[in-house]
């Protein structure tokens, strides 16, 4: 690609990142352009769908949370290790609106431009889930498919204006689930000593 190809193509990323924010998988192409200070056919050459560019800008932040998950697998706990990583893909979720249906739908398909970087996330909660079960602080009878499964319907419940305000919550009781009842108490106690009390509010 050349230099100046490139360029348009970095910017249109970084725009649409923005419109996408604002108005979720439905964003106008037109209005992309306008922002980005390009053509439509300039954009439409790097991406010639909504779904083509859609699915470009989820890739990068499907990397960046695969990178995410890498980290934690060195953290000191791998429990404190497994909330943070449904922390971090709460944020993906909401911060994408339409999202989990899309990777729901690529995950099982090889064809899919989404399904490279959906396997890589799944093969990192895989990764993190195995270390908290070999540590004996995750329960034994689940597997990298069930984690996965529990992400994405939770992602789908994060992802609706009235089940939001209550995501923070939804996710701890998941996680309680997934982990054993010694290490999810030393999260919640974690949590409680973090928290400011009602008192100091």
């Amino acid at each position: 690609m050349r230099a100046d190809a490139r360029k348009n193509y970095d910017l249109i990323l970084t725009v649409a990142r923005d419109v996408v924010d604002e108005h979720g998988v439905s964003a106008s192409m037109r209005d992309i352009a306008r922002r980005a200070g390009v053509g439509l056919a300039t954009l439409l050459r790097h991406f010639p769908t909504r779904e083509a560019l859609f699915e470009a800008l989820v890739c990068t932040k499907l990397d960046a949370l695969s990178q995410r998950a890498n980290e934690l697998e060195t953290s000191p706990r791998s429990d404190d290790a497994i909330l943070s990583w449904f922390n971090e893909w709460i944020a993906f979720a909401q911060g994408q609106r339409g999202v989990v249906a899309m990777m729901a739908a690529a995950h099982m398909n090889p064809d899919s431009a989404l399904y490279a970087s959906c396997a890589e996330v799944h093969s990192a909660s895989a990764r993190l889930l195995a270390r908290a079960q070999r540590e004996g602080r995750a329960r034994s009878d689940i597997n990298g498919d069930d984690l996965f499964g529990l992400m994405s319907a939770l992602g789908w419940l994060a992802d609706l204006p009235s089940f939001a305000p209550r995501a923070d919550h939804l996710t701890h009781v998941v996680v309680d689930a997934v982990l054993t009842s010694s290490s999810s108490d030393g999260i919640q106690n974690n949590a409680c000593r973090t928290r400011p009390s009602a008192e100091g509010e």
